[in-house]
């Protein structure tokens, strides 16, 4: 990875009033990315092994791509600005022809799930990496009230459980 990439990951996808906080980041530093709730569900998915009936947007794209032999590289967060991030897929083609590299413009929520179908590498440009907040603390609070609502969630299916348990042996 060129020295002004940082090598990143997803730490973390939580929904939101409209759509999904992507959390990315390394041991040093984690910023998010807010994506529409289709695009959170679909990295969300990649991340969590969840196999579909029938082939995504995504899912489309890979398959092109395999049927063109193209092979995803690599994917760079290479811009930011006013909470508008930016990104770029590095494509690697190679037939009878030669061997090229390809760059394509892409929005990052896009480019995150292929990587991620892909096994490959997601990275930031140092510069953004810099420059985004650092949202580490934030990330570990929402993870904790999500840990909580999930607490509460099964407790109260505990709760009509035990209620539906009393009602059904109430009648026999």
């Amino acid at each position: 990875m060129p020295k002004d990439f940082v090598a990143i990951n997803v730490k973390a996808v939580i929904p939101t009033a409209n759509g999904s906080a992507v959390f990315l980041g390394n041991e040093d530093k984690t910023f998010v990315i807010y994506v529409d709730h289709h695009v959170g569900a679909a990295i969300q998915g990649t991340l969590n092994g969840v196999k579909k009936e029938r082939p995504q947007t995504h899912d489309l794209i890979g398959s092109i791509f395999l049927g063109l032999g193209v092979t995803l590289d690599h994917v760079v967060i290479n811009d930011a600005n006013e909470g508008t991030f930016y990104a770029r897929i590095f494509l690697r083609m190679e037939n009878e022809l030669g061997k090229k590299l390809l760059e394509i413009d892409a929005r990052p929520s896009d480019s995150i799930v292929l990587a991620l179908q892909a096994n490959r590498p997601i990275s930031v440009t140092e510069a953004v990496f810099e420059r985004v907040e650092d949202m580490t603390e934030d990330l570990e609070q929402a993870l904790k009230q999500q840990a909580n609502l999930d607490d509460s969630f099964e407790e109260d299916e505990e709760d009509e459980d035990d209620d539906y348990e009393e009602n059904d042996s109430s009648d026999t």
